[in-house]
């Protein structure tokens, strides 16, 4: 180990000392920068909590040559070497010279190109292909010394100082520093001479001479831009002012920008202004794209903004948002300490911030307000106390966004309120028209009414929507954000759903007919659960460590990750269509996924309901996507898509297995099914006659029928049979048909026509085959689409209604012989579903012993439709596989990587 001097400033520095630590070198001095503005730098300030003595000269030279205390004070330390990782003095060749191993210093650039002090600047406005840094041994400041050490990475197309800086530049270099230090202590340093061949040496840049130039082509324009990007900044007269430009990237020059004509002196056409951004063109006709300006007032603002940029209204404070305000202010105070007072016009830069406060100030408002997601460039677009304070107040509403939210709302007063229903797709964050301007009518089943029209999506925009959600899924924010954060914004959408509770329940009463009271507990109450539910779940996601064979003696050490599958399709029924999406979607996200959701074809408007509140509760652009449309061609079209990886459905056996099929040709995609069911529910005599009735009645005609696990069929032992049936008799004809908004309205409309029809011809099957019809069988005599709750008796087995669902409100009764267990499970496990089951019995041996043979995802004993967001739900054979809700519903959407490392 060596006795090391480290000279130096900047975190950059500070995380070089710090390894240097670990490593176990001796730091006998850490050179450093005189404080400024009263604020030390972080190295020297590292260095003084660990006890080691700091210098802060403030010069090391004077006329060229050593200030004689100065070099006698570096001299006292006895250093081996001298350490210099980001220095910006100029060091006299005698310090350089007297260490036993000299001096190495890093410098971001591949030498001999880019010497000087602004390397980064020049490896981007050079289009250098290639970037990387060099550790070499220190000269007299020309960047001329022999290398001992080089790394190099790719320069992408849109990097920027500081993107390869944090990518590359900065963790590398800290390494490669390190390991330099790590081959001048085994002796095995080089020292290659630098070739003069490709040796180039560029000025600093300034802000005097990065003014941009704009006869160039637009590669040269995003180079210098980006070159410069952000010190000391490209900058251009634009209305009479100095204007500086960041955040450019080059765009497809065959795509045609619409937006408002800026004119720049010095161009060869007018810049526009759009919601992307300043499009800018080179005088080659291509094009680039400049994300944010900046005023001589220090004011960053979005480019998309430059037509609004002081129209934005104020936002009136909560007690607890003014509680926060005045935590910052306390914050802003600490950095500015030369400031008596901040006032609501403080200026954070023209008060003597620099940047390190600027990263300070956003650690400091996460540790306050962790929903508030800030970048440095926040800080910069909002300088003022005031701007500062409104930004991050609208980052916590979730009302953020670069783009407002535009909802073409169609309107209605209805149930004592007015209802606000989008009816657009909902693709990358914005509610858009669909290919062609296409619609489709959606009905009212209590009258047959037209509620509205309602986008109808084409292949063209399910392929939109899945490319969309893959890039939120592999480029971002969605993927970066951590999944404590992830379960936030799903708590903040429950939160926004149960404000919207009533709304919800309307809209899900008026477009699918279910009855209000039972819209707004099960269809919107079990919907917001379960968010709540998987929200909890984001941050346990976890995987396990394997003890394998070869963990010894080779020292192996196996570990299992859970990760998210990427792109997903979820294409969902109609007769619940707020909870299908919330069983499916909150564990998909959870997971940490993105999604592409069809909502069923005949009952659309909750879900893009659903879309406008995950906008608003931030979901990034692309994450959530929403497209009403036919299954024949949005589902068609998701199942066949390369970039989907994973699609859960719920609908019927028949296009499940169809969806199964396109699944895996296209391209093996993980698939879940939840299909149909038939589910038989076994009455013993032994019962407790009035819950087997009140449940009985539950079992059937639960959301008019339009059940999944309705059970399908009803067993009683047959010395219980004539009472039961008297029974539920009388108790369907107590049931109140009509309005599902009237409150006391216990049956409401079936979902749609077709479904009544079938309904209808289903019965007439029951009868023709010869089962006693006892009650109901027909559609009402009044408007829209009511059939009466029907009871069927004396039911054999082979009869088409004892075998296929009817999916409604008809209830399929046979007896058994009394005491004859094993024959009523035989009959009613003799079904190719296996969904749902049930048995009433006082016995609990009974309910055990027929409970473990039902062959059923789910059973329930002495109770029905008695589901849980925290228990798993899903079928056994033709009724599908895969599970929603509970903690196996996330596997559904999560992969499982295995790692095996050698150490």
């Amino acid at each position: 180990m060596m006795r090391i001097a480290v000279i130096g400033q900047s975190v950059f520095g500070l995380e070089v000392y710090k390894e240097l630590r670990k490593e176990g070198h001796t730091i006998v001095g850490v050179f450093t920068i005189p404080n400024k503005d009263g604020k030390a730098d972080p190295l020297g300030m590292e260095a003084e909590k660990d006890g080691v003595t700091v210098f802060k000269f403030p010069r090391w030279r004077l006329k060229g040559k050593g200030i004689p205390e100065v070099v006698e004070a570096y001299k006292a330390t006895g250093a081996e070497l001298n350490v210099m990782p980001f220095c910006s003095q100029f060091i006299p060749m005698e310090v350089i010279d007297h260490p036993a191993h000299g001096s190495i210093i890093y410098h971001p650039s591949l030498l001999p190109r880019h010497r000087g002090a602004s390397a980064i600047n020049w490896t981007l406005i050079h289009g250098d292909k290639k970037g990387g840094f060099t550790v070499f041994w220190a000269d007299d400041g020309l960047d001329t010394g022999p290398i001992l050490l080089q790394r190099e990475c790719d320069v992408e197309p849109d990097d920027t100082v500081n993107t390869i800086y944090k990518r590359f530049l900065f963790p590398e270099g800290v390494k490669g520093t390190v390991d330099a230090v790590r081959l001048i202590a085994a002796g095995n340093a080089p020292k290659i001479v630098q070739p003069e061949e490709g040796a180039t040496y560029e000025g600093i840049q300034k802000k005097d001479n990065a003014k941009i130039d704009w006869n160039q082509s637009a590669q040269a324009l995003h180079n210098w831009i980006r070159g410069n990007d952000k010190v000391p900044g490209a900058w251009a007269e634009v209305d009479g002012q100095k204007v500086t430009f960041y955040g450019s990237s080059l765009v497809d020059s065959g795509v045609t920008a619409i937006g408002q004509p800026l004119e720049i002196p010095g161009t060869s056409r007018p810049g526009l202004v759009t919601k992307a951004g300043l499009v800018l063109f080179g005088n080659d006709g291509k094009t680039l794209l400049v994300k944010n300006l900046q005023f001589e007032d220090g004011k960053m603002i979005a480019a998309a903004r430059y037509f609004s940029s002081g129209s934005s209204a104020s936002v009136e404070l909560t007690e607890e948002e003014k509680a926060f305000a005045e935590q910052m202010r306390g914050v802003w105070k600490s950095i500015l300490t030369n400031v008596a007072a901040i006032e609501e016009s403080t200026d954070f830069f023209k008060s003597g911030a620099a940047s390190m406060d600027v990263v300070r100030l956003v650690e400091e408002v996460k540790l306050r307000a962790s929903g508030c997601q800030l970048q440095n460039e926040d800080v910069y677009m909002n300088t003022t106390f005031q701007d500062f304070i409104q930004m991050c107040v609208r980052k916590l509403r979730g009302e953020d966004g670069e783009e407002e939210l535009v909802v073409d709302y169609v309107e209605k007063n209805i149930n004592n309120m007015t209802i606000r229903m989008p009816h657009q797709l909902f693709i990358n964050g914005e509610f858009v028209d669909a290919e062609g301007g296409k619609t489709y009518k959606t009905i009212n089943p209590t009258d047959g009414t037209a509620i509205c029209d309602v986008s109808f999506a084409q292949a063209s925009d399910v392929d939109r929507a899945v490319a969309a959600a893959k890039e939120a899924f592999e480029e971002g924010e969605w993927g970066k954000i951590n999944p404590r954060d992830r379960g936030r914004l799903l708590y903040k959408l429950a939160d926004l759903m149960e404000e919207h509770q009533e709304e919800l329940a309307t809209i899900e009463s008026m477009d699918s007919g279910a009855v209000y009271t039972l819209a707004l507990k099960t269809h919107v109450g079990m919907s917001i659960q379960t968010f709540r539910y998987f929200a909890g779940w984001c941050d346990k996601i976890q995987g396990c460590t394997i003890p394998i064979n070869q963990a010894r003696p080779n020292r192996n050490l196996t570990f299992t990750k859970k990760e998210p599958i990427g792109v997903c399709a979820i294409v969902i029924p109609w007769n619940y269509p707020l909870m299908m999406l919330a069983w499916k979607t909150a564990a998909c996200l959870a997971a940490g996924n993105t999604v592409v959701l069809k909502p069923a074809q005949v009952t659309p408007l909750t879900a893009v309901k659903f879309a406008e509140l995950a906008a608003r509760a931030g979901f990034p652009k692309g994450v959530i996507n929403i497209l009403p449309g036919s299954g024949a061609l949005v589902g068609q079209r998701l199942s066949d898509h390369p970039d989907v990886r994973k699609l859960g459905f719920t609908g019927s056996t028949e296009i499940g297995k169809h969806i199964m099929k396109s699944c895996a040709v296209s391209n093996v995609k993980k698939v879940s099914l939840e299909l149909g069911g038939k589910s038989p529910l076994i009455i013993f005599s032994d019962c407790d006659m009035d819950k087997a009735v009140r449940m009985g009645m539950s079992s059937v005609f639960f959301n008019k029928g339009e059940n999944c696990i309705a059970a399908g069929r009803l067993f009683v032992e047959e010395n219980i049979h004539d009472q039961y049936v008297k029974r539920v008799v009388e108790e369907v004809k107590k049931m109140k048909i009509g309005d599902p908004l009237d409150r006391s309205t216990d049956h409401g409309p079936q979902n749609h026509k077709a479904h009544l029809d079938k309904l209808v011809e289903y019965c007439q099957t029951g009868v023709r085959e010869g089962a006693t019809l006892v009650c109901g069988g027909k559609q009402v005599a009044r408007p829209g689409f009511f059939f009466e709750p029907t009871i069927f008796t004396d039911v054999q087995d082979h009869m088409f209604i004892a075998i296929e669902e009817s999916f409604g409100p008809v209830m399929i009764l046979s007896k058994f012989k009394s005491g004859d267990v094993d024959e009523v499970l035989r009959r009613a496990n003799a079904t190719e579903y296996g969904l749902a089951s049930g048995v009433f019995t006082r016995d609990i041996s009974k309910a055990l012993y027929v409970s473990e043979k039902l062959n059923a995802g789910t059973v329930f004993v002495n109770t029905y439709n008695k589901t849980d967001v925290a228990a798993p739900f899903g079928g056994f054979k033709q009724s599908g596989f895969g599970k929603d809700l509970g903690q196996e519903a996330l596997n559904e959407y999560l992969k499982t990587k295995a790692v095996t490392i050698e150490y």
